[in-house]
């Protein structure tokens, strides 16, 4: 299951500003809000870190090229067209028909 999660994940995160905003956005999304609740600080403040830690991610994303997770899978269930690779990534698998439709 980690094997799989680093092949999809690995590729969709090859630029450094991508990593670096999702090494500050992922713990503010995911940790933060949690230490605010404990704190027992109003309840905005845990929301308002959640929805900018998203934030820092999907700008990584952005600076990638690529849309993020929750995005594909949204637009793929959607029948929408995405972008699942950034243009710097070398997809660790063989593309196949489920694969980014934006191409081709």
């Amino acid at each position: 299951m980690i094997a799989r999660f680093l092949r999809n994940y690995l590729p969709r995160h090859r630029n450094r500003w991508n990593q670096l905003l999702h090494l500050v956005g992922v713990p503010v999304t995911f940790v933060a809000p949690w230490v605010a609740v404990a704190m027992k600080l109003e309840w905005y403040f845990p929301v308002s870190l959640f929805f900018l830690g998203y934030a820092l991610q999907f700008a990584g994303h952005a600076i990638e090229g690529n849309d993020a997770g929750e995005v594909v899978f949204l637009k793929k269930a959607l029948g929408m067209r995405y972008t699942e690779y950034g243009p710097l990534s070398e997809c660790s698998r063989p593309a196949g028909p489920a694969d980014d439709s934006t191409r081709g």
